[in-house]
């Protein structure tokens, strides 16, 4: 490497200082044959105070790299590795090369030029897609929801830890295992949806996909994120220990405890009032004492000052580093991330006056090392490519295919008023709208520039179509200004059908953080969800045409439109796209693809009606309710739940429409009598009564019908999507562990109660097919 010479000047001054410490010949943690209990217990062992401190402090890759010239900062490196060695950060928008050629340098510093050589863990996002200069862009986590197909998350969790792994890196921070139920919140985009059995199984998915290429998950953000007081990002949690246990916390421990994964994100609001980032009940009674995890928690970036600078705990001018450590630590937190005031750097001076106890550090170094063993580091501290090889993984074919894939099972297709869709590909189309072409419309967590690569609506229509196609913007995403409308309308009036694609915007990771205008995204919470500016008004003026016209929502989250969904000819939910959302879509609109996507959110039809989620509590919304209407003509007609409105949603968790038709029938249970530790199996016979080849969605609901504290009116269980081809029957089983359905009592204690247990079989969480009921004795 160009930078050996320098290296070597470094290694003597390392190797001088650690001149008189023991040899390290034979020591069992070098020994890949020894156990892990073995290996941690040696090497703890023989570090020093510091070294432990180092284990617990987050680098960054920018210490020893220059941005702008690729430029080794000698220095930096034996900085940072000495003394923030645990990992360091590398999702920084320069050239792949340069990534590469400063993981590679500090990793073999590491292992050549310090004592105890232990590698570092190199992070970087990964949600939906490595975050580097080309890597295959999937589309975001809350349309992974809607595919109802974990297998394919999987897949695409193992893609993205190839590509990372071709460049050296071995930690992604996903999966994102919180639950959109505020939807106000901008990172609902992040999200897989509002339930959290469905969520778990997708967080366990690619935790499971991640990790068996080689690359350690971290699922966040530990624990209860997300429904922030007036969906305002880190604002405050309000909710009980019941709540916690029965909403919240079974995603998160299907991906931690039935995942194995490797490392926690803590996350940066409080919750009834207790930050999580020093929650001694989550961190230390549930996740370690109950849940028996064995690897390390990670504050997220500057989380840790907030104990201080909001959440007032401690002095915050300076932040005092001391409480900071003495909150985090004995709590049962581990490792403290980058973007704060780096507290961590105290621990030896605080043990070595005594304030804290080198057990409590011990521990934390303990979990991390586990880690990084159990994972193989030492093993393959630096497993990237060169850098020929490692292009053929990054964005490699069936990646891009895979992509494909995922977002035409991740689109739902909302109404299809007289079946205008699919279209004809001999039709004259005018595809108009904001979201329609110019950029690509992804979520957050990509990589700078990524907008300007992928296909767009506009680009999959046409290389579909064998008709006429024009296009119109009609306005801006961001403007009420209507000065495009009349092309727009004359572009509609020319043509036999129009597709409109409207929606919301996030930003890439630099302009995110620039003040960029954006309406979702980490930091960006909204207090509306109709459409911004003069995109309601544009599909309106095209609806008046007269011609058909099917309107795509391209957003990070649900859009409130009821007057869209009753007068487009169609509407197609695609959450944010993949770098092929644009050929997705278009394979949904020709009928290529046979839309399968069903919702995972609930779209409520006005933000006044949130939350919406499907499964409230018993008394929480009834099933008829008195609602009022306001009607476009200006007629008022009074109600009382709501006066002017209706709390139920205007499409449920678990609906979308198919080109198909399917029927359900001989819904069935293994046992009507059963005990807390049996399983039932239901079963159901699926119909394709349709021409068309198709994928259903089989959902499986319980409701406790007697309960001795309020529990949810129902709740997922199962789940299975199927294909089917025309005229084809299947029967469909899923089993379903009578342990699951326990409640957390009067006295806090995890019980599954006698009495009976519906198990209802249908399309969505309000279109039940059938039902069979057990009896638990």
């Amino acid at each position: 490497m160009r930078f050996l010479s320098s290296a070597l000047l470094l290694a003597a001054t390392v190797l001088a200082a650690d001149k008189g410490r023991p040899s390290l010949k034979n020591a069992a943690y070098k020994n890949p044959k020894a156990s892990v209990d073995s290996r941690v217990a040696d090497l703890l062992s023989r570090m020093t105070i510091e070294e432990k401190a180092s284990q617990l402090l987050q680098g960054d890759i920018r210490n020893w790299m220059n941005e702008s010239t690729n430029a080794l900062n000698q220095t930096g490196l034996e900085w940072s590795t000495r003394d923030r060695g645990s990992s360091f950060y590398v999702g920084v928008a320069v050239p792949n090369e340069w990534i590469v050629e400063h993981i590679k340098t500090a990793q073999e510093y590491i292992q050549n030029n310090t004592y105890l050589g232990i590698p570092a863990f190199v992070q970087t996002e990964g949600i939906h897609g490595f975050l580097a200069h080309n890597a295959t862009i999937f589309n975001s986590p809350i349309a992974h929801g809607c595919s109802w197909n974990p297998a394919l998350v999987e897949d695409m969790a193992i893609a993205i830890a190839k590509e990372a792994r071709a460049m050296g890196v071995n930690q992604l921070f996903a999966p994102v295992t919180d639950l959109a139920r505020e939807l106000r919140h901008g990172r609902v985009e992040e999200m897989y949806g509002e339930d959290g059995f469905l969520a778990g199984e997708f967080a366990h998915a690619y935790v499971k996909g991640a990790q068996s290429a080689g690359v350690s998950a971290m699922v966040k953000h530990f624990a209860a994120f997300g429904v922030t007081e007036q969906g305002l990002n880190t604002g405050p949690a309000h909710g009980g220990e019941r709540e916690l246990r029965t909403t919240f916390l079974p995603a998160y421990k299907r991906a931690i405890i039935d995942g194995g994964v490797f490392s926690i994100m803590t996350a940066y609001h409080s919750y009834d009032g207790i930050p999580a980032v020093s929650d001694p009940h989550l961190l230390t009674d549930i996740l370690r004492d109950e849940w028996r995890y064995k690897y390390f928690t990670m504050t997220d970036a500057g989380a840790s000052d907030r104990l201080c600078s909001e959440f007032r705990m401690c002095a915050s001018d300076p932040i005092d580093k001391d409480a900071i450590v003495q909150y985090i630590l004995p709590a049962g937190g581990d490792m403290e991330m980058g973007g704060g005031s780096y507290s961590f750097e105290k621990i030896p001076a605080l043990v070595s006056s005594g304030k804290l106890k080198e057990k409590l550090v011990d521990t934390a170094v303990a979990r991390v090392l586990r880690a990084k063993f159990e994972l193989g580091l030492f093993e393959t501290p630096f497993p990237g490519l060169p850098t020929e090889e490692a292009n053929k993984v990054i964005h490699a074919a069936d990646h891009v295919a895979l992509a494909k894939k995922l977002d035409e099972e991740s689109i739902v297709l909302l109404e299809n008023h007289n079946n205008v869709l699919p279209l004809r590909k001999d039709a004259s189309i005018a595809v108009i709208g904001p979201m329609a072409h110019g950029f690509m419309n992804y979520g957050d967590y990509v990589i700078v520039n990524s907008s300007t690569r992928g296909v767009t609506p506009l680009d999959g229509v046409k290389a579909v179509s064998k008709g006429q196609i024009t296009y119109a913007m009609g306005c801006e995403r961001w403007s009420t200004s209507q000065d495009g409308f009349s092309e727009a309308i004359a572009a509609a009036e020319a043509a036999n059908v129009a597709v409109v694609v409207v929606g919301t915007w996030s930003r890439d990771q630099n302009e995110l953080w620039q003040g960029l205008n954006a309406t979702t995204g980490e930091h960006v919470d909204v207090n509306s969800l109709d459409l911004v500016g003069a995109q309601e008004p544009l599909v309106r003026a095209i609806v008046a045409t007269g011609k058909p016209t099917v309107v795509v929502f391209s957003s990070g989250k649900p859009v409130t439109a009821p007057w869209i969904s009753d007068n487009a000819a169609a509407l197609i939910q695609q959450f944010y796209p993949s770098e092929q959302g644009g050929a997705a879509l278009a394979a949904v609109l020709f009928g290529d693809a046979n839309p399968s996507g069903k919702l995972s959110v609930s779209f409520p039809r006005s933000v006044g009606d949130l939350p919406v989620y499907y499964d409230h509590l018993n008394s929480g919304r009834v099933p008829s309710p008195d609602a009022g209407v306001a009607y476009e003509n200006g007629t008022l007609v009074f109600g009382h739940q709501y006066v002017l409105g209706d709390p139920t949603p205007l499409y449920e968790f678990g609906y979308g429409l198919s080109y198909s038709s399917f029927v359900y029938s001989n819904i069935a249970v293994d046992k009507q009598a059963v005990r807390a530790k049996d399983a039932v199996t239901v079963s159901v016979t699926v119909k394709n009564v349709s021409e068309r080849d198709g994928q259903e969605i089989v959902q499986v609901y319980v409701k406790d019908l007697i309960a001795s504290v309020v529990v949810p009116n129902i709740q997922l269980k199962g789940f299975e999507k199927i294909s089917l081809k025309a005229g084809e029957s299947k029967r469909v089983s899923i089993k379903i562990e009578m342990q699951d359905l326990g409640v957390w009592n009067a006295r806090m204690k995890y019980v599954v109660e006698p009495g009976d247990f519906m198990f209802l079989v249908g399309a969505s969480s309000n279109d039940f097919r059938g039902n069979a009921t057990v009896t638990l004795k």
